[in-house]
C-alpha cells in the first residue's frame, strides 16, 4: 500500500507533532512502507523524514527540476533537506515545468494523488492559498475516490 501526502509549507505549533505521532501509529514500518511526497517544506518533508527514519521506500513526485524547485524552498534547511531526500528517493519523478510554477505544484499534488492508496492531508480546511494549494489536492483525492485522512488540531490557525 502506498501512502502520499499534501500540506501546508509552514506548521503551526503542534501540527507537526500530530502529524508525526499519527505516523507512528498507523503506518508500517520496513520495506511494507512506501510514502509519495513532493517534498516541499512543511508537511511533505515532515512526511519524507518519516518514510526514510522508519526505513521506507520514498518516492518523490517533483514540480519542476529539483535544482530549480530547490529555489522555491524558504523554510530553514529546507533546500539541503530536498537535495537529500531526492538522493535518498528509490523513485524521483519531474513535472514537466522547466520552473516551479502554480500549474507544476498542481500537477506534482495529482500525480502524488494518483500513484497512492491512501492520502494524508496535513491541511487546517480552509481554501488553498494558490493553484495547486492543499485544498485543491485533497478536492482531487476526494474526487477520484482516494481515502484522505485530515491532520490538524481544531482551533489552530496557520499564519
Amino acid at each position: 500500500m502506498r501512502f502520499g501526502v499534501t500540506g501546508h509549507r509552514k506548521l503551526p505549533p503542534g501540527i507537526a507533532d500530530r502529524a508525526m505521532n499519527h505516523w507512528r501509529r498507523v503506518l508500517p514500518t520496513g520495506a511494507a512502507l512506501l510514502g509519495v511526497s513532493s517534498l516541499a517544506d512543511g508537511a511533505d518533508q515532515l512526511f519524507a523524514a518519516h518514510i526514510l527514519a522508519v526505513g521506507g521506500t520514498l518516492e518523490a513526485v517533483l514540480p519542476s527540476p529539483w535544482k530549480k524547485y530547490a529555489g522555491s524552498l524558504t523554510a530553514d534547511g529546507g533546500r539541503a533537506r530536498l537535495e537529500s531526500f531526492v538522493r535518498a528517493a528509490a523513485t524521483v519523478i519531474t513535472m514537466p515545468y522547466a520552473e516551479p510554477c502554480d500549474q507544476g505544484y498542481l500537477a506534482a499534488g495529482q500525480t502524488v494523488v494518483d500513484r497512492c492508496d491512501h492520502l494524508f492531508a496535513v491541511w487546517d480546511g480552509l481554501p488553498a492559498r494558490g493553484l495547486g494549494g492543499t485544498a485543491d489536492i485533497v478536492a482531487y483525492a476526494r474526487a477520484r475516490g482516494c481515502p484522505v485522512t485530515v491532520l490538524w488540531i481544531d482551533g489552530v490557525h496557520r499564519g
